[in-house]
């Protein structure tokens, strides 16, 4: 018979058993399957600097989250964790009187396979092919005036900020980003104040959104082909797991959220065992970047 040390798999699991009260034999069989899954976990991606407002952490997405984005078998359940997740995130609007248009160092784009960009200079770099070119300020004025037609009638440039995304400002329109970044990056490089008034969106994770989620939700990333396998899918549906599926994240391939409610002793066994085995705690990861 061998001698079990404390820091084996088996004593951290009677440990959290104990904490978590998973005494019972149902919680207790499903927090042990649950530690024996295989499942290819990864984790969520770290924020790179990047001129793409697409390459962040869709959060800004939650303030009008449908209703009919999570999935799950019982209605109720998915109320309740679209009720929680809409208040994650804030958003204000500020009008600006004037602004300086060599802050903007963002831009918006639909593709969101883009790869991480630090500056725009670094995104004109990599163009194979430019096809602006600024020499003088005549050029500048051409160039600007392509992503904003009323660039000389002094019409507000709406922009929008993220609180994950620290303090880069990026500009809202998708059109003519290679003139946009051009004409700004010349701007810089000649030292050309060139001022706007400015429409500002603002998003910032609300702390207390992070703690009701934490106080009330196991939130996981887990791996597409989770939702293939037999093992985890048994221990989901056979078992009657109350839950709500999220695919949040657009990248190919990227996990979707498992949200488990804490006031359920099986959902509870569940959500534990699949941390331990390599699940993302979603909270913890937002609580980074707030």
């Amino acid at each position: 018979m061998s001698m079990l040390l404390p820091n084996t798999l088996t004593a951290r699991l009677a440990a959290l058993a104990q904490r978590f009260g998973l005494g019972n034999q149902a919680p207790r069989r499903i927090f042990e399957k649950a530690c024996q899954l295989r499942l290819p976990f990864a984790p969520l991606p770290k924020i790179e600097p990047s001129i793409w407002w697409q390459a962040g952490p869709p959060l800004q997405r939650l303030v009008e989250l449908p209703r009919g984005a999570l999935s799950g078998p019982v209605q109720e359940h998915k109320a309740d964790a679209h009720a929680v997740l809409i208040r994650l995130v804030e958003r204000k609007q500020h009008q600006l009187p004037s602004i300086d248009l060599r802050q903007v160092d963002g831009l918006n784009n639909s593709n969101v396979d883009l790869p991480p960009t630090p500056s725009f200079e670094d995104y004109l770099a990599s163009l194979h092919i430019r096809s602006v070119k600024i020499i003088s300020y005549k050029d500048f004025i051409k160039a600007i005036s392509l992503p904003l037609p009323r660039f000389l009638a002094g019409d507000p440039i709406n922009l929008c900020r993220a609180s994950w995304l620290g303090s880069r400002m990026f500009w809202c329109g998708e059109q003519h980003t290679e003139a946009f970044a051009a004409a700004i990056s010349y701007a810089r490089l000649r030292q050309l104040e060139t001022t706007l008034p400015a429409e500002v969106t603002h998003y910032q994770l609300r702390p207390e959104g992070l703690a009701q989620l934490d106080m009330r939700y196991h939130m996981l990333a887990m791996p597409t082909q989770a939702w293939s396998d037999p093992a985890f899918m048994g221990l989901l549906l056979d078992t009657g797991i109350p839950y709500s599926r999220l695919k949040f994240l657009r990248n190919v391939g990227a996990p979707e959220f498992l949200m488990l409610p804490k006031d359920h002793v099986e959902a509870t066994a569940l959500g534990e065992g699949l941390r331990l085995v390599g699940a993302t705690d979603v909270v913890r990861y937002l609580s980074a970047l707030s």
